[in-house]
């Protein structure tokens, strides 16, 4: 994800930039940050509250944190949600329910089993912004004070479901992707509760004709995160 908020903002109709940007990345990797988009309702609802329901972009952790975990660990588990049970698993319920995000990418890197080792590619769809369905949460950090600003932790994980048959000789799973219009607003309208409602939004979401492009093994390491790692390289 290597642009700026401006054309997140523009791309997505946000409203409200929530906090700091952490940057651009071409190698984003698990408990590291990144900008989700999401919905809030109001904390107290009335004729006062113009505004209403905001979309805002802002900065969570990958790796969903529930707020009953004790620690941060669990996060390090729920990096993805398997699309097919999220209404149903403990640590997904919840927020498949009530907070919906999209984590907007250019791409993402999946990586092929060959008999010479693991052969990365770089999955894209032109020069488009892509969104993944997400999930987010809020975890009451423990160590930190009730009125302390940081205590509460945003963190977010990426639903996958069976790759189509264009993208399963990379992977057999691939990222759910969420197209422009009505299923966007649909994922992230905090407002629809109702798991079957949220189990048809997942289904009618279209295949995403996405490219894959044979990258370096250099992107293995989130130590490099340079333009390079999405340039193609020769088989």
């Amino acid at each position: 994800m290597a642009r700026p908020d401006e054309d997140v903002a523009r791309e997505f109709d946000v409203k409200v930039v929530a906090d700091e940007s952490p940057g651009p990345s071409w190698n984003v990797a698990p408990t590291q940050s990144a900008r989700v988009v999401l919905e809030r309702l109001p904390s107290k609802r009335g004729a006062e509250d113009a505004e209403g329901v905001q979309r805002m972009l802002r900065t969570a952790r990958w790796g969903l944190v529930p707020s009953w975990a004790k620690d941060l660990k669990v996060g390090n588990r729920l990096i993805n949600a398997r699309s097919e049970t999220i209404t149903e698993k403990p640590a997904f319920k919840a927020a498949a329910a009530r907070r919906r995000c999209l984590v907007p990418a250019d791409g993402y890197y999946e990586w092929q089993n060959t008999e010479q080792g693991k052969v990365p590619y770089f999955l894209h769809r032109d020069d488009e912004l892509l969104a993944f369905a997400g999930l987010y949460e809020l975890w009451p950090d423990p160590d930190r004070d009730e009125d302390d600003p940081d205590r509460w932790l945003w963190s977010y994980t990426i639903l996958t479901h069976p790759a189509p048959d264009a993208l399963g000789h990379v992977h057999d799973r691939s990222p759910v992707l969420v197209p422009p219009g009505g299923l966007r607003d649909g994922w992230l309208n905090p407002e629809l509760t109702d798991p079957a409602k949220v189990r048809e939004l997942l289904a009618a979401m279209p295949e995403p004709g996405l490219q894959p492009r044979r990258v370096s093994n250099a992107v293995n390491s989130p130590k490099n995160n340079t333009p390079d790692l999405v340039a193609p390289v020769s088989d």
